[in-house]
C-alpha cells in the first residue's frame, strides 16, 4: 500500500430505524450491491463532499433511500461503529445511529428490492441479513435509557 493511500477510507453512516413503539427494525434488501447484494441491511450511505455535516449527510441518505416524507427522530450524540473491508479491498468505518420512526411511508428506493419491519425477538433468526444487525441493534437499545430530547433531531 502507497503512503498516499494508507490512510484512506470511506465514511458509511448508517440509520437504524425502530418502530415507534420500538418493537421493529427496519431492514432494506439490497438490489445490485456487489457486497451484499439480496441481503437486508440497514438504511443509509457515504458521506459526500456537499454534505454541510454529519446530520445533513444521514438526512439525504434518508431521502434518498426512504423518500422525504418518511420521518424519524435521529439521535445524534453516540453510535456504534464498525470496521468492514469490501470486497474491492476498499476500507470502511460505519457508525451506526438509533433512529425512531414518526410517520410517513416508505418510497424505497431503486438500491433496494423491498423492506420489511421485522420483530426484534425474531431479528436473530430473520434471513438473510448482515451478520452484525443483532448484536448492532442490542448496542442501540442500551442508549434508550440515556437519550435526552435535546439530543434528538428530526429528518
Amino acid at each position: 500500500m502507497s503512503e498516499t493511500n494508507k490512510f484512506k477510507f470511506q465514511y458509511c453512516q448508517k440509520i437504524v430505524i425502530f418502530s415507534k413503539d420500538f418493537k421493529k427494525v427496519l431492514l432494506c434488501k439490497r438490489k445490485g450491491e456487489a457486497d451484499y447484494d439480496g441481503v437486508y441491511s440497514f438504511v443509509g450511505g457515504k458521506m459526500e463532499v456537499s454534505d454541510k455535516d454529519l446530520i445533513s449527510g444521514l438526512k439525504r441518505e434518508k431521502d434518498e433511500e426512504l423518500g422525504e416524507d418518511f420521518k424519524i427522530q435521529l439521535y445524534t450524540l453516540f453510535s456504534t461503529n464498525l470496521n468492514f473491508r469490501k470486497k474491492s479491498g476498499d476500507h470502511m468505518v460505519l457508525p451506526h445511529y438509533l433512529a425512531r420512526h414518526l410517520k410517513g411511508d416508505i418510497k424505497l428506493s431503486k438500491e433496494y428490492s423491498e423492506y420489511k419491519w421485522v420483530k426484534l425477538e425474531e431479528i436473530e433468526d430473520f434471513e438473510p441479513k448482515i451478520d452484525n444487525i443483532p448484536e448492532t441493534i442490542n448496542i442501540l437499545l442500551k442508549l434508550r435509557a440515556i437519550i435526552k430530547d435535546s439530543n434528538i433531531v428530526v429528518i
